[in-house]
């Protein structure tokens, strides 16, 4: 039989025990994980503060803070993300999507009055975050998500069905673009775009928990967008758009590989933080 620990305690401990470690976000992590093992939404917690821990509750909060306490971040704990508003499933084959991504989905849909009836690729899809979220901003919209991980393709695939999706969105395996015979009206992607030498400095959370191939950009962070940008060139309808999120302090080189493909009316759209995290561009 477990000592007798109520949600109240629980949170308190793991947010002294979070605290202590180092964590960025103590007291949030220990809420979300509590929650998580009792099946509460975290802003419940407060109203059921002194409701004891079952036993299984009790072993799965010292499992949750073990865990959390070697660097495993709480989404990869809890299985899910928010992103857009929808809930992903995570998976070990797929990138944990971080809220700067937004700003692709939200560039998107800025240009929706541009297309009628859209056909999307999403090159790297991972969770399907970005095709998603895309498609649920844009009734109109349908497309396709391309990942070189089949875990990734079939995590994608049961977010899309799982989401109400399954029907406007289609995943597969592949390099990019190869093997595909459609064009498209609008390109997304969020490449692997940390250098080599940053790799290293990596936060645990990140490092060790993200897979490499999402991740990983090469000696200058830039070999993605080599391989991507001719691609989108070649699969996108005249007049389509490309929309790409790109690592701080990429803008330059990144716009100077898309000119060099031929694209022309480059934007840039910020970050939450100022910094540019997304790229547009016209094949015109």
């Amino acid at each position: 039989m477990a000592r007798e620990w109520s949600i109240a305690s629980a949170v308190n401990e793991l947010t002294a025990a979070f605290e202590a470690a180092g964590l960025d976000t103590p007291r949030l992590d220990a809420r979300i994980l509590v929650g998580h093992a009792v099946q509460l939404e975290p802003s419940l917690l407060f109203a059921h503060g002194e409701r004891i821990l079952t036993d299984p509750e009790y072993t799965l909060v010292r499992d949750f803070a073990a865990r959390r306490g070697q660097r495993e971040p709480v989404s990869r704990i809890t299985g899910h993300r928010g992103f857009w508003d929808l809930d992903f499933a995570l998976t070990p084959d797929t990138l944990d999507p971080r809220p700067d991504t937004e700003t692709v989905v939200s560039a998107v849909l800025a240009r929706r009055l541009m297309f009628i009836s859209p056909r999307v690729l999403d090159l790297g899809t991972g969770t399907g975050c970005i095709l998603l979220a895309v498609l649920q901003g844009w009734p109109a919209a349908s497309g396709v998500g391309v990942d070189l991980n089949p875990g990734a393709v079939a995590a994608a695939a049961a977010n899309a069905e799982r989401l109400g999706f399954a029907r406007r969105a289609a995943f597969r395996q592949g390099n990019w673009c190869d093997g595909l015979d459609e064009r498209f009206d609008v390109i997304v992607s969020n490449p692997p775009y940390i250098s080599d030498a940053e790799m290293a400095t990596l936060a645990p959370e990140v490092g060790r928990f993200d897979p490499h191939l999402a991740l990983a950009g090469g000696a200058d962070g830039l070999a993605a967008y080599r391989a991507v940008i001719p691609a989108a060139w070649s699969q996108l309808n005249q007049m389509g758009r490309v929309f790409l999120e790109i690592g701080a302090g990429q803008a330059p080189a990144v716009t100077q590989l898309l000119r060099a493909a031929g694209f022309s009316g480059i934007g840039e759209y910020k970050d939450l933080a100022g910094i540019v995290r997304c790229l547009e561009a016209v094949k015109a």
